[in-house]
């Protein structure tokens, strides 16, 4: 896919007299992280009988097969500054942009679209600019932070995908509490009962040698804490030898990965441990899971979480950023301080050797993620905020 090319609206597309008019507008998709899938999940549920959404990038990944996963009308336009003549250009075509389809609701993803499309797309006419916070801001630098400050006036409504993501904007961008909303993360549930070959998944992935397989998923980079997860598995071979320990994430850090390999090896992994890569559809790995362990540094909403709750797995993951929202200690699972492998590894230890336990807990996960995680929820909770936007708008 070219930059500048704007595909071809589908005939299904064909926008209605009262449908609204919706905006996406994401830095980048060059891969599928938590963030691009709850945006693409996002625009194919959003009803078409009322909205009729575009989406908007500033880069694309041509292999990454977009034309496959995004269910609505794409632009991609080329930005690699903000200040020169091609932003100027890419600033008059989202002017026309939302002139020609009667964009009513922009509503942004990521520091770039935040801080620059977004007020752009105001100033451009769009009466409703809303901003999605989906971090604890660890990628952000002073500039961004003055900027988010700066703008603040401009944002009709932030969503953030946990309370505590809300709490670290309110106090660090200095939002009115009024103006921020949560939005949990919605995933859709595996359908039917796990009745699946566990056995034949695992050969598939190579992981059939070992009777119990203990999972994380991410994109690999530091910030996920891998090699915390590293650790703890090296503790818990020692007390449950025949278990493999599997990494399913997209190799967005190559060193990242390399060090990782050298960590497994020097700590007596090199055979029972795995980085499966990218995988489009985690719920068969899942299912053939015994425990899922999340040992990130920071999060803000985890989807992969969210999936293995799903999954009726049990967990034990870090107590950081929406985590403390999602896991109940004690009922859906552990949560563990922040590098604390040794904690980690031996709650895993615990669930591999009481499977009554771990079946208590996966089962408890599957009623909290049922009750307010599923895509329907988030769906709702999203539209709802828009039809009062726009209530307010027309007043």
């Amino acid at each position: 896919m070219k930059y500048g090319v704007r595909l071809r609206k589908p005939a299904k597309e064909i926008e209605r007299p009262n449908q609204v008019g919706v905006l996406y507008i994401i830095d980048q998709l060059c891969r599928l992280g938590g963030a691009e899938r709850a945006l693409l999940r996002i625009i194919k549920s959003l009803p078409r009988e009322r909205y009729s959404p575009h989406l908007l990038t500033f880069k694309v990944e041509a292999g990454l097969g977009l034309a496959d996963v995004v269910s609505c009308p794409l632009s991609t336009y080329a930005l690699r500054r903000t200040y020169d003549r091609t932003a100027m250009d890419t600033a008059r075509k989202i002017r026309q942009l939302i002139r020609t389809h009667n964009i009513q609701i922009t509503h942004t993803f990521h520091e770039t679209s935040d801080l620059w499309a977004g007020p752009i797309a105001k100033l451009s006419g769009c009466p409703i600019l809303i901003t999605s916070r989906r971090d604890m801001g660890f990628l952000r630098g002073r500039k961004h932070n003055l900027g988010y400050r700066w703008l603040r006036p401009c944002f009709d409504q932030v969503h953030t995908v946990s309370e505590q993501v809300r709490n670290f904007c309110i106090n660090q961008d200095g939002l009115d509490p009024e103006k921020v909303l949560t939005v949990y993360n919605g995933v859709n549930l595996p359908w039917g009962p796990n009745n699946r070959d566990r056995y034949a998944i695992k050969q598939q992935f190579g992981l059939d040698r070992y009777s119990r397989l203990v999972l994380s998923i991410g994109n690999i980079r530091p910030v996920k804490g891998f090699d915390v997860f590293v650790e703890a598995a090296a503790r818990i071979a020692q007390g449950v030898p025949d278990t493999a320990f599997a990494i399913a994430g997209e190799d967005s850090d190559a060193e990242c990965c390399r060090q990782l390999r050298e960590m497994a090896s020097a700590r007596g992994l090199k055979d029972n441990f795995f980085l499966l890569g990218g995988i489009d559809d985690v719920y068969p790995l899942l299912q053939a899971a015994d425990v899922f362990c999340l040992l990130s540094r920071t999060e803000g909403l985890s989807n992969a979480l969210l999936e293995a709750m799903a999954c009726e797995l049990p967990c034990v993951a870090t107590a950081v950023g929406g985590n403390l929202e999602v896991v109940v200690p004690e009922k859906s699972g552990f949560l563990v301080q922040n590098e604390d492998f040794e904690s980690a590894a031996r709650c895993v230890i615990q669930l591999l050797e009481d499977p009554v336990l771990a079946r208590s807990m996966g089962a408890y996960g599957r009623r909290i993620v049922e009750g307010k995680f599923t895509t329907e929820v988030m769906m709702r909770r999203l539209t709802d905020s828009y039809e009062h936007l726009l209530s307010v708008a027309r007043r």
